[in-house]
């Protein structure tokens, strides 16, 4: 797993549509989103400034940037090379995913660091990592599915738009208008649950006991992301 990681890694950097998707644009607007956190904090809270540049570095660093990497691989027959070898099917995919999932980590991290900096740093930061972990486990295996209906790079501009939007619309939604209403609906949405999550982490007032609930709609997204990928997921080009 850690070799096919290693030169997932490499081909990263040496691919341009990866390389803006997945380090350029996250990392711009996620500076842009710190740089008018005051803007963007008036409209709901610090917390959901910081659910804002996560979702955003997740949808495109992480999500966008694993669909685009399997739909090339299946494309270039690579992953039927792969499959040839002695490696699981379980490693392949989390060598592959793996390099996507560690930079968008760090970039959320790095971000989230820098407006913390910035302004006060989060309430609970155990909690705020929790909920970032969980929501890299939910677009990973959103990834998953959605390379399974993805034939190429190119297509995965498309296939990857619905999924992306939706999160960050979510999490805008909820994290300017609260889950005062509509709270099962706001909470059930791909996204919903873990924006609430960030948005108490960061700024506080929530016992653990009650926040950690909320954790069971993103393991839900997770548990039924993967299970359409192991229906949908190709191994090879359609013909």
């Amino acid at each position: 797993m850690f070799k096919i990681a290693r030169s997932e890694l490499v081909q990263m950097f040496r691919n341009r549509l990866v390389l803006v998707t997945g380090l350029i644009i996250p990392v711009a607007l996620g500076g842009y989103f710190v740089y008018q956190h005051e803007t963007y904090s008036d409209l709901g809270s610090l917390g959901f400034v910081a659910a804002v540049v996560m979702f955003t570095v997740m949808a495109f660093g992480l999500y966008t940037t694993a669909v685009t990497t399997l739909a090339a691989r299946r494309q270039n027959l690579f992953l039927k090379r792969l499959r040839s070898t002695a490696a699981s099917d379980r490693s392949i995919l989390a060598g592959l995913v793996l390099p996507v999932t560690v930079v968008a980590l760090v970039q959320v991290v790095a971000i989230l660091a820098v407006l913390g900096v910035v302004v006060d740093g989060p309430a609970q930061i155990p909690l705020l990592a929790v909920a970032v972990l969980a929501t890299a486990a939910m677009m990973g295996a959103l990834a998953l599915a959605t390379a399974g209906i993805t034939n190429s790079p190119e297509h995965a501009q498309v296939t990857t738009l619905p999924v992306s939007l939706a999160v960050v619309a979510v999490a805008g939604w909820v994290g300017i208008t609260g889950t005062e209403d509509l709270a099962y609906l706001k909470r059930l949405l791909p996204g919903g649950s873990a924006t609430e999550l960030v948005v108490n982490a960061w700024d506080g007032g929530v016992p653990l006991t009650d926040a950690l609930p909320l954790l069971v709609p993103t393991v839900a997204w997770v548990v039924v992301a993967v299970a359409l990928a192991s229906r949908l997921f190709r191994w090879e080009p359609r013909r």
